[in-house]
């Protein structure tokens, strides 16, 4: 099983978990991404941690090149 395949089966868990206690979807996102950033900051440095949420959220568009790709 892969990183991912494990990561998405808990995301989806969460997910139904909240659902059933009547909370949002928005919430749990929330609270993973702080989670994410507090164990990323355990070993990465802070302007690293920014690096890596900038690429992300400047690529997020699911309908639009990377901007390093080649037409």
């Amino acid at each position: 099983m892969s990183a991912s395949e494990i990561a998405s089966r808990h995301f989806a868990a969460a997910l139904a978990e909240a659902k059933a206690a009547g909370l949002d979807d928005d919430g749990v996102c929330r609270s993973l991404l702080g989670l994410i950033v507090a164990k990323y900051l355990e070993t990465r440095s802070v302007s690293d941690v920014q690096s890596e949420l900038h690429f992300l959220a400047d690529n997020c568009d699911p309908d639009a090149d990377f901007a390093f790709m080649r037409p």
